[in-house]
């Protein structure tokens, strides 16, 4: 067999994986949206038996077979071709997965399936005794699949590996080392500053019905495509990649604080924006029509809902539309004290609804805990006092109940740990971004204030949706901005932003 013939069965076995897995990313979406919970127990079952049927059929020896006729051809010898990135993604997940039992792929889906609707009950009710024996089961598994994968330095590591390929928990802790102690000085000047915005704005009747209207607005302003992609409710926000033609997201309300569903929303159309930017046709089920990590993945989510939501330059277009819709919440609020609510700097206890300077302090606290329980030094039991006294140390605030704090994100129900990095490492990467976006694009706060967002998607488009995974994270960062990742372009653009609405 050629190394052409081998790479299009190499193709068609992946697609092959692709449909599996676009159909188990269905049924997770539908769980978390409209299936009831009497069917929970079915629904991991059926869940546990397509992760099943993908790992089978992805581990499959016959991939390794057409991998190794394929590598050292001339198909890689440009290593940034399109089949060379393509079988040298593939070798990385395949050397991975093929060293999982089916049996734990399995058991730790059907139990993240169940655990996830026990996780949203604790919650409800702010009982983590109620939730702790899933949180031990779905540690136990994912100590198992670190183990089974193998790994240097710490299990973590492992893990880690799964959302940020080829990061290391070192490199992770270097770089936010350098972050912790700027930005715990930023905040502590905030929180002395003598200026201070008024965040009641934001904090007044916000009818629900009206909020969907305009989040619907907003999300189309920015480039969101409702023929290929639909809005709905959930408990935890988040989105749904299916395949070409099919993006989903979700967001949830509060009557009393605009915040939460308009910034949440144009984060998940941030993540949809990609999702709808990969060449997903044209490389149906490989990895150049997929994400490179979900550090980037956070990267635009971020920059879509911070540094393009939050600025003034968005709300001068804006504002006005927003006082049509509701009119007696912000009758004669001006631009600058509208600006200035919804950047409105102070601890909080929930991390999705967190101001840009304390955002980060929510991601290094858990990536604490989570090295700590992987490794077997935090019992899941003991998470809740853990929480609330590093709570307490970082944010200088009691934590007053569960769902306020160790119960208030899904990531751990659904096995994500070694996901939270990637959500700090996606505000370094947006903020990089977009520093040479401005560059780049002279004119384009001018634009934001037009209520046009083209030329920054069409930027985004080209330099960072449609290279798929050509790069690794770190390498694609160097590529677009022609330096490595850094904590400085962050501080730079929160210093300058709180510098004026604080007078700091």
């Amino acid at each position: 067999m050629s190394p052409q013939e081998a790479y299009k069965e190499l193709e068609k076995r992946q697609r092959e994986v692709f449909l599996i897995q676009s159909c188990h990313a269905v049924l997770a979406w539908e769980e978390r949206t409209y299936m009831p919970r009497g069917g929970a127990e079915l629904r991991s079952e059926q869940r546990g038996y397509l992760a099943g049927l993908e790992h089978e059929k992805f581990t499959d020896p016959r991939i390794g077979e057409l991998l190794s006729i394929t590598e050292g051809s001339k198909l890689t010898q440009d290593p940034e071709s399109v089949e060379a990135v393509n079988i040298r993604e593939i070798r990385h997940r395949y050397d991975k997965d093929t060293k999982l039992p089916r049996e734990l792929v399995e058991e730790l889906t059907r139990t993240t399936s169940r655990a996830e609707g026990e996780w949203a009950a604790a919650r409800q009710k702010s009982d983590f005794k109620a939730f702790q024996p899933w949180l031990e089961k779905v540690v136990r598994l994912l100590q198992q699949k670190a183990e089974a994968y193998g790994y240097e330095g710490e299990p973590y590591n492992a893990l880690l590996d799964d959302y940020e390929p080829g990061a290391t928990t070192d490199d992770i802790a270097d770089v936010f080392a350098k972050l912790r102690g700027e930005l715990v000085d930023l905040v502590a000047r905030i929180k002395e500053a003598p200026k201070k915005p008024d965040v009641s704005i934001v904090e007044r009747e916000y009818d629900i019905e009206r909020q969907k209207l305009f989040n619907e607005m907003v999300a189309g302003a920015i480039g969101f495509d409702f023929g290929i992609g639909r809005l709905d409710i959930t408990t935890h926000p988040f989105t749904s990649g299916f395949g070409p033609g099919d993006t989903r997201i979700t967001t949830r309300y509060n009557p009393k604080h605009l915040n939460d569903a308009l910034f949440g929303t144009m984060h998940e159309v941030g993540h949809a924006l990609y999702e709808m930017g990969l060449e997903k046709k044209e490389h149906f089920g490989m990895p150049m029509g997929e994400a490179v990590s979900l550090g980037i993945h956070e990267s635009q989510s971020r920059m879509w809902e911070n540094q393009v939501g939050r600025s003034r330059e968005f709300w001068v277009y804006f504002l006005p539309q927003a006082k049509r819709i509701f009119r007696e919440s912000l009758d004669g609020v001006s631009l600058d004290d509208f600006y200035g609510a919804i950047n409105y700097v102070t601890p909080s206890y929930i991390r999705v609804e967190a101001d840009e300077a304390t955002y980060n302090l929510h991601i290094l606290l858990r990536f604490e805990l989570e090295r700590a329980l992987i490794s077997g030094d935090l019992k899941p039991a003991d998470v809740p006092g853990e929480w609330n006294s590093r709570f307490k140390k970082y944010f200088g605030i009691e934590v007053d109940n569960d769902a306020n704090g160790c119960l208030q994100d899904v990531h751990w129900s659904i096995g994500y740990l070694g996901y939270f990095p990637t959500y700090t490492l996606g505000n370094l990467y947006s903020a990089q971004f977009f520093t040479k976006a401005t560059r780049d694009i002279p004119n384009l706060m001018r634009q934001f204030e037009e209520g046009n967002y083209r030329g920054l998607l069409d930027w985004l488009r080209k330099n960072i949706h449609s290279q798929g995974q050509r790069y690794r994270a770190n390498k694609l960062c160097e590529k677009v901005t022609g330096e490595p990742l850094s904590h400085k372009p962050l501080m730079d653009y929160m210093s300058e932003k709180y510098g004026e609405i604080y007078g700091i």
